[in-house]
């Protein structure tokens, strides 16, 4: 079977700004930090989203900074078009950070004396997943990947997202986290 592309030039075909724009990935980028305390209602971030096509394929990556209370954590999910499929995944700490000195020992890291139980499951397309957090002012990243396949109807893809627990100490995404998006059928 052929790798998929979208979308596929034929012979002869006329080359058009439109077709050579449709070809590239599309990159949303946060511009503003945006921070959300006491609320685990999860919600669409301002600046990462997408408009998906009905009956069309994607794969994405991307890369996520935040920082968040010990206590209240990051919670991540997928808005998606209803009848939309597909899976994501993350990379990033586990909503329990460890000692150094627990059983069994984990590796610290240069910030702390802390380590960290890494996240690592696949999760269907709108499943949440929660990643720790050390505390306001350290900051941490998940890279995040993952595909998307939108049923008969189109509309806003989003990352989505809130504290885990209720917390008055903001949990915030950070300027320049971003994802791309790529069409392949």
């Amino acid at each position: 079977m052929a790798a998929e592309a979208y979308p596929t030039p034929h012979a002869g075909q006329r080359i058009t700004a439109s077709l050579l724009r449709s070809m590239q990935p599309q990159v949303a980028r946060k511009t503003s930090d945006t921070s959300r305390a006491a609320t685990t209602a999860t919600t669409a971030d301002p600046h990462l989203q997408f408009t998906v096509v009905a009956g069309a394929v994607y794969v994405w990556w991307g890369w996520i900074k935040y920082d968040a209370a010990t206590g209240g954590d990051l919670v991540m999910t997928f808005e998606a078009p209803s009848g939309s499929l597909g899976e994501w995944g993350g990379h990033g700490p586990g909503s329990v950070v460890i000692s150094s000195s627990s059983t069994p020992t984990l590796q610290t890291d240069s910030v702390t004396t802390q380590g960290y139980m890494l996240r690592i499951e696949s999760n269907d397309v709108t499943q949440f997943r929660t990643f720790g957090g050390l505390g306001a002012g350290t900051a941490l990243t998940v890279p995040i990947n993952g595909t998307l396949r939108v049923g008969s109807t189109g509309g806003t893809w989003a990352l989505a997202w809130a504290q885990s627990v209720s917390n008055a100490t903001a949990t915030t995404l950070y300027t320049d986290s971003y994802i791309c998006l790529q069409r392949t059928a």
